[in-house]
């Protein structure tokens, strides 16, 4: 798999990264695979409402940017102590490519001595709670699935800004954010954020591509 290097100096929001993603879809002719960290940003799925799932008063309140991204599943929250996973395959099987990623992703974690296993929601779980939630779409010509890595998440932030339904909560069977989600730094795990975006790059690719400055003059037209 080849990762994607993103120049420093780029674009540092979110929607840039998520256009990354759909630009290199364009084209994508093997698997692709970058992580990417943002300021705080409260990302909705495609289908959601999102007067009904994101405290807007506390984003406003707290300066935490609220978007929609393209891909379904719930609200997430993402801050610096979030480290996003990003992979785009020519592969057009979706189920077959989402059960993939997060096998691959949670091999990495088992790598870590994490009990990492996935569930029928999407997320991946180490001890019974969640450390990353992730969704997938589909583009004429490729695969994208996203994730998060909770590693030091703000999970003040995270169940201040999101407010889930209680139907939602029991379905996880919990009865708050803060009771499902963990760091993996409260986990014990010995790397930093940026140590964490290079072991996963390390152990998934074998290659690399450099966004060219040209590239990237591309991708904020497209994220606009």
């Amino acid at each position: 798999m080849k990762k994607v290097v993103i120049p420093a100096g780029s674009p540092g929001r979110l929607t840039f990264f998520l256009a990354v993603e759909e630009y290199l879809a364009q084209s994508a002719k093997e698997d692709m695979f970058f992580t990417w960290q943002s300021p705080p940003t409260v990302i909705c799925g495609r289908n959601q409402v999102i007067e009904n799932e994101v405290n807007l008063e506390y984003c406003r309140e707290n300066n935490i940017v609220v978007v929609r991204r393209k891909s379904g599943g719930g609200c997430v929250y993402s801050d610096w102590g979030n480290v996003m996973l990003s992979f785009v395959t020519p592969d057009l099987g979706v189920e077959e490519v989402f059960a993939r990623y997060l096998e691959m992703v949670a091999g990495v974690l088992r790598e870590l001595g994490f009990d990492a296993v996935t569930t029928e929601h999407n997320d991946i779980l180490v001890g019974g709670r969640k450390v990353s939630g992730n969704a997938c779409f589909a583009t004429p010509r490729a695969t994208i699935v996203h994730g998060t890595m909770l590693y030091d998440l703000d999970i003040d932030a995270l169940a201040r800004s999101t407010t889930p339904s209680a139907e939602k909560l029991a379905k996880h069977g919990v009865q708050s954010v803060r009771q499902r989600v963990v760091n993996l730094k409260s986990l014990g795990l010995k790397l930093d954020a940026a140590g964490l975006r290079k072991y996963f790059e390390d152990r998934l690719c074998d290659s690399e591509m450099v966004l060219t400055a040209e590239d990237i003059e591309k991708i904020v037209k497209f994220e606009n």
